[in-house]
C-alpha cells in the first residue's frame, strides 16, 4: 500500500484533488474503551431484560415492573406516619402545622397532576366547555378549605354520590319557558350587567324576565349564589363563554357540568391534601 511521502503513514488509496487520505490507526485507549463497551453490553443483555422480546427477564430475573410493588410499599411505609397524621387532623390543623402542610402541598400537587389536570389544566387554569379555573378567586360552590374539600369528595351533579353538589339550570327555550325572543332579551340584560348591551329596550325587557326567572339563583344583579352553585354573571369570568352567542345558548339550553366524586376513589388523606393544594393555587378563601 502506498505511503505518504511526508508522514510515512500508509494511505487508504483515496485521493481528492491531489490530497490523499491517511490510514491513521485509532488510538489504543479509544479501541480498548470500545471493546470494553461491547463486553459490557453483552453482559448487560445476559443479566437484564434488554432484548425487545415479551417476557425477557435475563439471568437475574429482575424487571422494573416486578420491582415496582416493593418500591411502592417502601414509599408507603415511609409516608405512613405523616399520612396517618393528616388523616386524623382537621383541615385547619393541617394548615397550622408546617410539616403536615408541606407534605399536603407536595402530595396534593402529585394527586392533582394524576387526577385533575385532564379537566382543570396543569396549573388549575381550567378550560373552555365548563371546566372552572381553580387559580382565581371566582368560586361557584365556595373557595374555603371546607367548601373545596366537600366539592372534591362529593363531586358535582353525579349519580354516584348522594351528597354530590346539585343544581339545575332550566332549558328556558328548549322546555318552552321562554320564547327565543324573550331569551334574547334576557341575554341583552345579562350583557348589560357588564356594560356590554347594545339594545337598551331589549335589556329593559330582559330585566323583568330575569327577575322572574333567574334572580332567585343568580341574584338581582347577577351576583351569583354559591349555595346553589349559580355563578356570578356581573364579572368578566365565564365558564361557558361570555359573548352574546354563548350566553344565548346557556339561556336557551341550560348548562350543567358533571364532576365525579373522589371519595372512594382516593384515600381520605389524599383528598385533604388536594383541598390544601387547590386552596393555595391563588384564590383560596378564609373559612
Amino acid at each position: 500500500m502506498e505511503k505518504d511521502a511526508v508522514t510515512g503513514t500508509a494511505t487508504t488509496g483515496h485521493e481528492w484533488d491531489g490530497l490523499k487520505e491517511l490510514n491513521t490507526p485509532l488510538p489504543r485507549w479509544w479501541l480498548y474503551t470500545f471493546y470494553v463497551t461491547i463486553v459490557f453490553a453483552v453482559v448487560w443483555v445476559a443479566l437484564y431484560p434488554a432484548l425487545p422480546i415479551w417476557g425477557a427477564t435475563g439471568i437475574t430475573g429482575w424487571t422494573a415492573r416486578g420491582a415496582l410493588p416493593a418500591e411502592m410499599e417502601r414509599a408507603r411505609a415511609a409516608n405512613a406516619p405523616i399520612m396517618a397524621r393528616i388523616n386524623a387532623a382537621t383541615l385547619p390543623e393541617i394548615m397550622a402545622d408546617p410539616a403536615m402542610r408541606a407534605h399536603a402541598m407536595a402530595g396534593g400537587r402529585a394527586a392533582f397532576a394524576a387526577n385533575c389536570t385532564g379537566c382543570h389544566g396543569a396549573g388549575g387554569q381550567g378550560a373552555p366547555g365548563g371546566f372552572p379555573n381553580l387559580a382565581d378567586d371566582d368560586w361557584i360552590w365556595g373557595g374555603s378549605l371546607a367548601a373545596i374539600h366537600e366539592t372534591i369528595a362529593a363531586g358535582i351533579r353525579n349519580d354516584e354520590n348522594p351528597d354530590a353538589r346539585n343544581s339545575l339550570m332550566p332549558r328556558f327555550v328548549a322546555d318552552g319557558l321562554l320564547t327565543p325572543a324573550e331569551a334574547g332579551d334576557v341575554t341583552e340584560f345579562v350583557l348589560s350587567l357588564t356594560r356590554r348591551a347594545t339594545n337598551t329596550a331589549a335589556a329593559e325587557r330582559g330585566a323583568t324576565l330575569f327577575e322572574t326567572n333567574c334572580a332567585s339563583c343568580h341574584g338581582d344583579r347577577g351576583e351569583g349564589n354559591r349555595d346553589v352553585g349559580a355563578p356570578r354573571l356581573n364579572d368578566a369570568i365565564w365558564l361557558y363563554g361570555g359573548d352574546r352567542a354563548a350566553i344565548m345558548r346557556s339561556v336557551a339550553l341550560g348548562r350543567g357540568g358533571v364532576m365525579p366524586p373522589w371519595s372512594g376513589r382516593l384515600d381520605p388523606a389524599v383528598i385533604k391534601m388536594l383541598a390544601v393544594y387547590i386552596h393555595a393555587l391563588g384564590g383560596g378563601e378564609a373559612e
